[in-house]
C-alpha cells in the first residue's frame, strides 16, 4: 500500500486551551478512516488541522503533490430559502479551481445526481439529495482524499446509507475517505481503520482495536449504541 498521510504528535491549541494532545496516525491510499469521539473531543478541530486552517504543532506530512483534499464540513454556510441552485454552487467552486463543465459534469456523475435535481432551487431538494450536492462540490478538482464532517446529519436512515453507499463507490475508485461520525456500526460496516479521539487519541487501527474498554473510555457509561446490532470486542 502507498501511504498517502502521516500525522505525528498533531496538537492544537487555542489560547491556554488545548483542544488536541499528541495525535498520532497514518492512512494508506484507499483507506476509510472513521473518526470517533464525544462532542468537543475534537473531531472537526483534527480535520482543520489537516486541511491547515488551525494552527498546530507536530507534523502532518501529506505524500506526492496532488489536489487539496475534498472537504464537506458539518455545517455549510448556504440557506436553502435563498433563490439559487446547486449548479449556481458547482460554478462558483469551480471558477475559483479553475476548472471547466467537464469538471462539473464529471463530478455530478459520480454522485449520482441528475441534471434536474443540480438545477432546482436547493430550499426544493431533500437532505440527501442536498449532501449528495455537496459532495460533488468536495469532489471539484479530483483530489484523492476526502474529508468529510458528520455528512448524514438529519437524514433519516435509507437517505444516509445511499450517503455511504456513494463514499463506498468513490472509495472503490480510488479516494481515500476521512469521515467524522457518531455512528458506531461505521466501523464494521465502512471502515479499514478507527481513530478513537477525546482531545488525544484512545485508540487507531483496525475496527478491531476498538473495544467495549475503548468505548468506556471515550463516552463514560452513555455508550452510543450501534446502528447494526452489533457490539465491539469486550477485551
Amino acid at each position: 500500500m502507498t501511504s498517502i498521510l502521516r500525522v505525528t504528535n498533531l496538537t492544537v491549541r487555542v489560547d491556554s486551551s488545548v483542544l488536541l494532545r499528541d495525535v498520532s496516525f497514518d492512512l494508506d491510499a484507499g483507506d476509510a478512516l472513521l473518526v470517533l469521539g464525544p462532542n468537543g473531543a475534537g473531531k472537526t478541530v483534527l480535520l482543520r488541522a489537516l486541511l491547515g486552517l488551525m494552527p498546530a504543532e507536530g507534523g502532518v506530512r501529506w505524500s506526492a503533490p496532488g489536489p487539496a483534499p475534498g472537504y464537506l464540513p458539518q455545517r455549510l454556510d448556504v440557506e436553502r430559502h435563498l433563490p439559487m441552485c446547486g449548479e449556481d454552487l458547482l460554478r462558483a467552486k469551480a471558477a475559483l479551481l479553475r476548472v471547466g463543465e467537464s469538471e462539473i459534469s464529471a463530478a455530478l456523475k459520480r454522485v449520482g445526481v441528475s441534471a434536474e435535481i443540480v438545477r432546482s432551487p436547493i430550499g426544493h431538494l431533500s437532505g440527501g439529495q442536498f449532501q449528495k450536492v455537496l459532495i460533488a462540490l468536495a469532489l471539484l478538482g479530483a483530489p484523492r482524499v476526502l474529508m468529510l464532517d458528520e455528512p448524514t446529519t438529519g437524514l433519516d436512515e435509507p437517505s444516509a446509507e445511499h450517503i455511504y453507499d456513494l463514499l463506498r463507490r468513490l472509495r472503490a475508485e480510488g479516494v481515500t475517505i476521512i469521515l467524522v461520525s457518531h455512528d458506531l456500526g461505521l466501523a464494521h460496516r465502512f471502515a479499514t481503520k478507527v481513530l478513537c479521539l477525546n482531545t488525544k487519541a484512545l485508540c487507531f487501527g483496525p475496527p478491531e482495536r476498538m473495544t467495549a474498554q475503548t468505548l468506556r473510555e471515550l463516552y463514560g457509561e452513555a455508550v452510543p449504541s450501534f446502528h447494526d446490532g452489533s457490539e465491539p470486542a469486550a477485551r
